[in-house]
């Protein structure tokens, strides 16, 4: 499972991997996280009651704009030419909350992890910002990949 850390030199320096011998292919990326709160501020953002107004429409615009812009945020991210990002949403009052699915697609020399993971996390950021005034004690949880496909690596989907 773990390989060789590709971001370090053989100095141990910091480096942008050269991604120009790679054949360009089709890439895929989704990440999922959870966004936990109050059954009460799962209701007022199901039912649209937010004084703040559409917080998941307004979240999944935060999101897309935030696959965008990845390779400002995260120091060694490639920037790519993104072809669809897609966020979406399933309401879980077992939680109370909602599962948080950010898809991104690309077709170039190196993957939109990193790009999917943003767009997750900066939508749950987004409905916290939006709703902490009702529920300061939202919790952002369950980060991660959820599948990756296209390059060298083949497919990866998690179990």
């Amino acid at each position: 499972m773990a390989g060789k850390l590709t971001h370090f030199d053989g100095k141990g320096d910091a480096h942008m991997v050269d991604v120009g011998e790679k054949p360009i292919t089709d890439r895929i990326a989704t990440a999922r996280c959870n966004i936990k709160m109050a059954p009460e501020t799962f209701d007022i953002i199901s039912e649209g009651r937010a004084k703040k107004g559409d917080v998941l429409g307004v979240a999944r615009l935060a999101g897309i704009m935030a696959a965008k812009r990845t390779s400002d945020l995260i120091p060694l991210c490639h920037p790519l030419p993104i072809t669809k990002v897609s966020v979406e949403f399933a309401p879980d009052p077992a939680l109370p909350g909602f599962e948080i699915e950010a898809t991104v697609k690309t077709t170039g020399q190196t993957g939109v992890e990193m790009e999917a993971l943003t767009a997750a996390s900066v939508t749950a950021l987004t409905i916290y910002d939006m709703a902490k005034a009702v529920d300061k004690a939202m919790q952002i949880t369950d980060l991660r990949v959820v599948l990756k496909d296209g390059g060298k690596s083949g497919r990866f989907e998690a179990s």
